[in-house]
């Protein structure tokens, strides 16, 4: 078993499982590259592959190879790069979820590009969800998510502190600074992020850890109509505090405290357990956390 028959494999598994396709991407034969795939298969004593009506289906084994081999393979490039092109530009691959996305980033790869400026950052923003399934195939070199990571292949370290908040229009039902006990909260028309998205599994957490679970109004993927919805009373919106700063210091909304529900989260670091992080993948996230130090030592002096 060699480089050459992961690579092989690998592209079987890129396109479609096509083995005609596979084999144009690499300018290999056919029966060069069903060659390869028998080999693997014969090497491992396990089957990589169901044949059925000449069409190729991954097999539980194929699946595990894969994700095995997609790292791999990326380790080895690491390598490569590092080493053969010490002093030249790479390309930096880094997800981010809408909250950090949206407030963080921007200024994270600002600060980056200013100390690293022949390093390309490519910045894929989305839900939590997403942003994992996307470092398991490995294309991503990490990610910072503000959600529950599910998958006990990546590693997740904790770099700052945040919260969500509850806001409605002013006396529709509640007033600023109100606390509200958790009974009469649970019967008002919630109008919450999508499932799989960090800010909804971070509230469905601090529900059930509350005794609760909930059925929203409404669901949407765009913070702006949760808040708009909010801003014209048709219900209770729980969102990223620094989502709706600006509505607060306007009076467009109001936040209230839920008596016995703690809506304090975290935000995480999150890799491939076998991912090689590269001196320019570490010199990202340490100025994320310094970032983050930073913020909260000044939210610390204004709090005093």
């Amino acid at each position: 078993m060699t480089l050459r028959h992961i690579r092989i494999f690998l592209a079987v598994c890129s396109h479609d499982y096509n083995i005609t396709r596979a084999a144009e991407s690499l300018y290999m034969t056919q029966p060069a590259v069903s060659l390869a795939i028998r080999e693997l298969e014969d090497y491992y004593r396990v089957r990589l592959f169901e044949r059925i009506s000449r069409k190729l289906y991954i097999t539980e084994a194929g699946k595990q190879l894969e994700e095995y081999a997609s790292h791999l393979v990326s380790m080895f490039d690491d390598m490569e790069r590092e080493l053969r092109d010490w002093d030249s530009a790479g390309v930096l691959r880094v997800g981010a979820s809408i909250t950090i996305g949206s407030q963080f980033m921007p200024e994270y790869v600002r600060t980056y590009q200013s100390v690293c400026p022949a390093v390309e950052v490519k910045v894929q923003i989305g839900p939590t969800g997403f942003l994992e399934r996307e470092l398991l195939a490995n294309r991503l070199d990490f990610a910072l998510v503000e959600g529950v990571v599910h998958s006990p292949h990546l590693v997740c370290e904790e770099y700052m502190e945040d919260s969500l908040v509850a806001i409605c229009a002013p006396g529709k039902p509640f007033q600023q600074g109100e606390t509200v006990e958790i009974e009469r909260f649970r019967k008002q028309r919630l109008l919450l992020r999508e499932s799989g998205s960090g800010t909804r599994e971070e509230f469905d957490s601090a529900a059930r850890l509350a005794g609760f679970s909930v059925e929203p109004s409404w669901e949407s993927t765009s913070t702006s109509a949760l808040v708009n919805a909010a801003i014209h009373g048709l219900g209770i919106a729980v969102l990223p505090g620094r989502m709706v700063s600006d509505q607060l210091g306007n009076g467009q909304v109001v936040s209230f405290e839920i008596r016995g529900m703690d809506l304090r989260r975290r935000f995480m670091i999150v890799y491939h357990k076998n991912k090689f992080l590269s001196s320019s993948a570490r010199t990202f996230i340490e100025l994320c956390r310094k970032s983050a130090a930073s913020e909260m030592a000044v939210n610390d002096s204004c709090n005093r």
